[in-house]
Formats: structure tokens, sequence, C-alpha cells
């Protein structure tokens, strides 16, 4: 079915350019987003894929939502993370959490913004885990949810209010399949 949407054109394209969307951001803005003692990150591409994988209720399965989550997971830990094998479990993880919870919510917008929390959520706090196991990050777990979780919480929650009509609007347009 795939093969039958626009969207194998669009997907794949849109996913790259929020990859490095988010590191110009961070980059661009590291003063703000990074100021001590608080980081928040950006997760562009998780919001892309996460609003993809609930609008994907509505449709049929036109997009291998997982392939590409370990695609981009690999880039992520080549690119961002310097730690291959973390972001290529953790994007398709995230995948199957949001399958897994949009199975039993309709695809509202309150429902969806629940789902996008929970998911950021998760996958900021596997990142923890994974690196203060293997000593890379030296944070309490309190000054990780004040300093990292909670304003990362809320970047991608504004990010996710400014783009989820839009994101919405692609997905209803394009991933239709043809007739």
């Amino acid at each position: 079915m795939y093969r039958l949407s626009r969207m194998r054109f669009i997907f794949p394209i849109v996913l790259l350019l929020a990859f490095f969307l988010d590191g110009s951001l961070s980059s661009v803005f590291s003063s703000f987003l990074f100021s001590y003692p608080y980081s928040m990150v950006s997760h562009l591409v998780i919001l892309w894929i996460v609003l993809g994988v609930i609008q994907e209720g509505r449709n049929t399965r036109v997009i291998p939502f997982t392939f590409f989550a370990a695609v981009i997971g690999f880039l992520f830990d080549t690119y961002y993370a310097g730690i291959l094998g973390l972001f290529v479990f953790l994007f398709p993880l995230i995948v199957w959490v949001t399958r897994m919870l949009s199975k039993n919510f309709s695809p509202t917008f309150f429902n969806s913004i629940m789902i996008f929390f929970i998911d950021i959520a998760l996958l900021e706090l596997l990142n923890y885990i994974s690196y203060s196991i293997i000593g890379i990050a030296s944070a309490s777990f309190a000054d990780f949810v004040l300093y990292t979780l909670a304003p990362t919480l809320a970047l991608n929650l504004i990010y996710f209010v400014v783009f989820y009509v839009p994101i919405s609007a692609v997905y209803e347009k394009y991933a239709r399949l043809r007739s």
C-alpha cells in the first residue's frame, strides 16, 4: 500500500528536513535552549513520526514508520549522539508505543498531545537511563527532571501546538491512496 501513496516521497523528505532542523535549531538557539542549568532538546523528528502514526489510524497503513524510525535513529546515533544503537532502538520503540496508545484513543488534538507528551517523556527518560548506565550522564534524577525533562517537554509541546494543524493537513492530503 505504501507504493500507492504520495507520502512515499513526502514522508522521508520531511523526516530528513526535521532531522537537520532539530540540529540547526539547537545550534542557532543554543544560548536559549542550553542556558545553564536548563537544557531543552528539540524533537521535531519525533513530532513528525508520532503525528504520522496517529494519522495512520484514519487511513490504511501506508508508511513503514518503524523502518523509517530505525533509519533516522541510526542517523541520529551517528550524527548527533555518537553512540551507535541507542536511537536505533528508541525511535522504533516510540512508534510502537504510539501505535499502542493510539489504538485506545480517537485521534483528537487533546488525545494526540497526550500521546506525544508520553512519547517525549519516555524517550528522554530512557535516554537519561541509558546515558547514566554507561556513565555519560552524571546528573541526579531530580536534576534531570527539573532541568532537562520539564523544559524539553515544554518546548516540544509548544512545537506540537504550533505544528499540529499543518502536519495533520499534510498527512490528510497526501496519505490518501490513489484511486
